[in-house]
């Protein structure tokens, strides 16, 4: 399966020229066109500056996330540290360093999910991304928290579960940009070259954690669903642990229960009704690269999205930026974790950036 390229695998054969209803990212929102790059840095602004305006703005940032090591355990090749640290004032989170035992300064990737067991090898199989990629190499941070979170600490909902000010989704963001800086300080690690993944849920979390923090240098992306999709079971948006909070009670099953009035559901209506799309948020991405590995949720009609993605690295200059895998299934499997590991190694630890000129 093509990785580095992909845009140009099944994309020119099938969907080359297809865009979807989708805006172009390269129009203001007052409908004029971005014409040169400094105007892209305008535009970008624009993007960024009214999503968290709609999805409601972080606190300060911790730059110097402190951590406490709670045991390690020597595996073949690295060392499992099993951590507690700081990534929100007050808040503490769990999670496992993997420290490759290769001495120098290495590049790194952050793995999040609904707990952080799974990237570590501790739970499911074909989800331990994380022991996967310390084994290439990389230093890896994995942690993870539920997406129901009743009692303190509340993690994504802020400040508490009754009463949030940020969509969770977003929030979720401000808490991997902690573990970013967590991670970049660490002495063998270079932070020039940290990225960012998970699946579904933990896909969802790592699209707008890399998307809303760019000091990530890339990120890859498993089955979240790319763009808002009503029809796919996974691509449950409107949720009130992504963008459709609403104070509680709500179903922890669906958000979509008949009593509840789209009032009641977030910035999701609004963001559905006005013609918002997270195609917005890939463009953010942009010269950084990411992977799409998509399942069930992101068969290969999402190139329609992502051929915006691409126009914007063309018109700054850039190819290969943007990549795609697909797989039957919304489970990763070994090909589609093999592709992603080596989207990983072209760009962090290869350096592998193609620029036009």
């Amino acid at each position: 399966a093509c990785l580095v390229g992909s845009e140009m695998c099944i994309r020119d054969r099938e969907y080359a020229g297809q865009y979807g209803n989708y805006r172009s990212p390269l129009k203001f929102y007052d409908g004029r066109e971005v014409k040169t790059p400094a105007d892209w840095k305008k535009r970008r602004k624009e993007i960024l500056r009214r999503w968290h305006d709609m999805m409601g703005h972080w606190p300060r940032l911790i730059k110097k996330p402190t951590f406490d090591i709670l045991d390690s355990v020597r595996q073949e090749g690295y060392t499992r540290y099993h951590i507690e640290y700081v990534w929100r004032r007050g808040e503490k989170a769990k999670g496992y360093l993997l420290v490759p035992d290769e001495k120098g300064v290495k590049p790194a990737v952050v793995t999040v999910f609904y707990e952080p067991e799974t990237a570590v090898g501790l739970k499911r199989p074909d989800r331990d991304f994380g022991v996967q990629l310390v084994k290439r190499g990389f230093v890896v941070l994995s942690t993870g928290i539920d997406a129901i979170v009743r009692e303190k600490p509340y993690h994504q909902y802020y400040p508490d579960y009754h009463n949030a000010e940020i969509q969770p989704l977003s929030m979720l963001a401000y808490l991997a940009a902690n573990a970013y800086n967590l991670v970049s300080r660490l002495p063998y690690v270079d932070p020039k070259r940290v990225g960012v993944t998970g699946h579904s849920y933990g896909g969802k979390w790592s699209m707008f954690a890399s998307c809303l923090y760019e000091k990530y240098a890339c990120g890859a992306w498993s089955d979240l669903g790319i763009v808002f999709d009503d029809t796919r079971p996974n691509v449950n948006y409107d949720d009130p642990w992504y963008l459709g909070y609403y104070p509680p009670p709500w179903s922890e099953l669906d958000s979509t229960v008949a009593d509840i009035g789209a009032e009641n559901k977030g910035i999701y209506p609004k963001l559905r009704r006005e013609g918002y799309d997270l195609h917005e948020l890939h463009a953010l991405m942009a010269p950084r690269p990411f992977l799409v590995s998509g399942g069930s949720e992101d068969q290969p009609e999402r190139w329609a999205p992502l051929n915006h993605a691409i126009d914007l690295n063309r018109f700054l200059g850039y190819e290969n930026r943007v990549a795609m895998t697909n797989r039957p299934t919304h489970a990763p499997n070994a090909e589609s974790n093999e592709q992603l590991c080596l989207f990983f190694e072209h760009f962090l630890k290869y350096n592998g950036i193609t620029k036009k000129k």
